[in-house]
């Protein structure tokens, strides 16, 4: 049950989740339902941006087929209280031409992540991606 996880459980299980595929509505039970994300500013968000579930859910349906594949790589994870702060890499590969991105093209992000967690879900998420060169 969702509600049961610990705060780490519930930002690894939704890493797990989105290296699995998962995207949009079937990621909703995993934030709580006024949940937000704010990316700072980074190589594809310059301005970063501060996003509600809503526009979450329907960014990562929106997003479907532009990656063959992602996977974040845990290298810290630490709790105090209801936050958890992790230290990633996130890997990817671009599915088909997309912009600047050809298909086959490896991304690779370097990230720090600070999420709330309530209940067992996530609150919110405060992101910083560094990506490396494109």
């Amino acid at each position: 049950c969702v509600s049961m996880m610990d705060t780490t459980t519930a930002l690894t299980t939704l890493h797990e989740a989105l290296t699995a595929g998962r995207h949009g509505e079937d990621l909703r039970e995993l934030f709580t339902p006024d949940a937000t994300t704010t990316e700072h500013p980074n190589a594809l968000n310059p301005r970063g941006r501060t996003s509600t579930l809503a526009e979450m859910l329907a960014a990562s349906e929106a997003g479907t087929g532009l990656l063959a594949w992602q996977r974040y790589d845990a290298h810290t994870l630490a709790e105090h209280g209801t936050t958890v702060v992790a230290r990633l890499t996130w890997t990817g590969e671009v599915a088909r031409d997309a912009g600047p991105f050809r298909e086959g093209q490896r991304l690779t992000a370097h990230l720090a992540q600070f999420a709330e967690v309530e209940g067992g879900r996530i609150r919110s998420i405060e992101t910083f991606d560094c990506y490396e060169a494109f």
